[in-house]
């Protein structure tokens, strides 16, 4: 298990390889569709987005309403793939990770080799229990997308998972590969 600190850089990415256990620690921006859909027209606009994406790691995650004292309620990741179309343009722009569940298009796994990125899988199911690790959570922009505006959370001990890495590692692929043997 690694112990990552939050924002990454091209040294941490340099370190993962397909398969590296991780604890996050740090900042992460949670958008889904609608958000990415956003930010990217203002990118093609020429306007800045609503926070600065360099070296920023993007959880894509369907947030529950916080229970009576609780910073968020279940905070589980959602399906990757919706956010591939969008992706190959926020790396450019800086992106460094991204969260979530599914395997990613072969655009996407070739734009995290070209922008020196990481794609990280969070347990799908678990979202209770990912809840825990996550100590603060603010609305940043896009408030009127109701559960698909732009969170800014802070995680401790975020457990997450190396699918895709720098080098064109894949751990669906390599899974895959040897269950066939």
């Amino acid at each position: 298990m690694k112990k990552i600190s939050l924002p990454l850089t091209d040294k941490i990415i340099a370190d993962l390889k397909a398969g590296d256990d991780l604890l996050l620690s740090g900042v992460l921006y949670v958008a889904r569709d609608a958000a990415h859909k956003r930010m990217v027209e203002a990118l093609d606009r020429g306007d800045p987005l609503p926070f600065d994406i360099k070296g920023q790691t993007i959880y894509y995650m369907g947030p529950s309403p916080a229970p009576p004292g609780k910073v968020i309620g279940s905070a589980g990741p959602t399906t990757s793939s919706r956010m591939d179309i969008y992706t190959p343009r926020l790396l450019a722009a800086g992106l460094k990770g991204m969260i979530g569940k599914g395997v990613r298009s072969p655009e996407v796994k070739e734009a995290l080799k070209k922008y020196k990125a990481v794609y990280l899988a969070a347990v799908g199911g678990a979202g209770a229990l990912i809840s825990k690790t996550i100590i603060k959570s603010e609305v940043v922009a896009y408030p009127e997308l109701g559960p698909e505006a732009i969170l800014k959370i802070e995680v401790k001990d975020f457990p997450a998972t190396v699918i895709n890495d720098i080098y064109g590692g894949d751990l669906y692929a390599e899974g895959k590969a040897q269950y066939k043997k």
